[in-house]
């Protein structure tokens, strides 16, 4: 490992902090002499005052992520595996997941100190996401780190191809694992780490999906963009009186359905595009006492947020066409540029529009596995707004 005097070093703008573990390259000077991606590197202020140790990227927007403050860290496998140990404690140790759980996720990025890295669990299987050349380079030492919480446990890690491209490192594509069965407060679902969009269980809304069954309980239930029916699981799990659930990916909903099945649960799930389904059970006088509408992520690029959010008010505004008088919606969010404050104006206008009040009753996120940095609030990518409609 490169020691701390022989570390490169790249030079702010600025004489400010950056306040953020961002640094982009508009904010740097360049080095005299070009770093291979993802290289540790130690940054100075204006005045040559030590800022941070972190990844040099010269290739990417994030120029820099910075990691520790401490100009006596060094960043090597150690540091690694002290925040790994640190993110598994946090997990294990304090919010006890192990007990209500089997599928959590284990490093949330900027969350937990280790920018650029993301590590899910479902049952044996770990699956690690790349998102920094500075972490790829590390990925021996973070498999080892893994290994140590999860002996034997199944590695599969990968990086999205546009992500490759900007940060300039090259993670091969690896065979899919097979699917796995996880669990989550007493239910039973399938998991299918690997196989794109149909993953089939998203984490994430772990205590949302168990709130709202809390909500449903002895109500009819409409559970749109269903994805594997997790919303609809938990509900007629908890009571409801009937679960309808829609989605446009006809392979997804077979596996909602064998999550229905494997819980013994009567949960209905049909095909469809929930525009067109909304608006003909509009026309054919169909309400429900309980909506959750939870769609896929509508874009990554800022200049298209104002076309998201006219998708989610469009989308909004026909659920509101087929929730009952004072029944409940469970609007949702997973769109990380579209911010709380808009997305609570854009219910504002829905409810202006269709002329019918809502009441915003809680607005959560994320389980407290995705832990957010108070410095990175655009990590809290989840929005997930409880209302009743009168």
């Amino acid at each position: 490992m490169t020691t701390l005097t022989e570390l490169p070093v790249i030079r702010l703008k600025s004489d400010r902090p950056p306040g953020h573990p961002w640094v982009w390259s508009a904010q740097v000077h360049k080095p005299p002499s070009r770093l291979p991606p993802g290289t540790v590197v130690d940054v100075m202020d204006a005045k040559y005052r030590f800022a941070g140790r972190g990844f040099w990227n010269g290739h990417a927007r994030i120029a820099l992520r910075l990691l520790t403050d401490d100009a006596g860290e060094a960043i090597d496998a150690g540091w690694i595996a002290a925040r790994i140990d640190r993110a598994v404690a946090l997990r294990r140790q304090v919010l006890k997941l192990d007990d209500t759980t089997d599928a959590w996720r284990v490093v949330h990025s900027e969350g937990d100190g280790l920018s650029g890295l993301i590590v899910d669990r479902y049952a044996d299987i770990l699956v690690i996401e790349y998102f920094a050349a500075g972490m790829w380079k590390f990925r021996d030492a973070i498999h080892a780190a893994l290994l140590r919480h999860f002996p034997g446990a199944r590695l599969y890690w990968f990086a999205e191809s546009h992500v490759q491209k900007q940060e300039s490192f090259d993670c091969r594509e690896m065979e899919a694992p097979a699917p796995v069965e996880v669990h989550e407060h007493g239910l039973r679902f399938h998991a299918a780490p690997g196989y794109g969009h149909k993953t089939g269980f998203f984490a994430d809304q772990r205590e949302n999906r168990r709130r709202f069954a809390e909500l449903a309980r002895d109500r009819r239930v409409l559970d749109l963009c269903c994805n594997a029916g997790g919303f609809a699981v938990h509900a007629m799990a908890g009571g409801a009186t009937e679960v309808t659930g829609v989605d446009m990916d006809g392979g997804i909903l077979e596996i909602a359905r064998a999550n229905a099945a494997a819980n013994n649960l009567p949960a209905r799930f049909e095909q469809a595009d929930i525009f067109d389904w909304l608006r003909q059970a509009a026309a054919d006088g169909e309400r429900y006492d309980a909506v959750i509408l939870d769609p896929a992520k509508l874009t990554r690029d800022r200049s298209k947020v104002i076309d998201a959010l006219k998708k989610y008010f469009a989308m909004n505004r026909l659920a509101l066409d087929v929730i009952a008088p004072g029944g409940l919606l469970l609007t949702c969010s997973c769109t990380g540029l579209v911010s709380e404050a808009d997305f609570l104006e854009m219910l504002r206008r829905v409810a202006l529009n269709a002329e019918r009040e809502i009441q915003i009753l809680e607005v959560r996120g994320a389980g407290a596995d995705h832990p957010v940095r108070t410095d990175v609030p655009e990590s809290r990518y989840l929005k997930a707004v409880f209302c009743r409609v009168d």
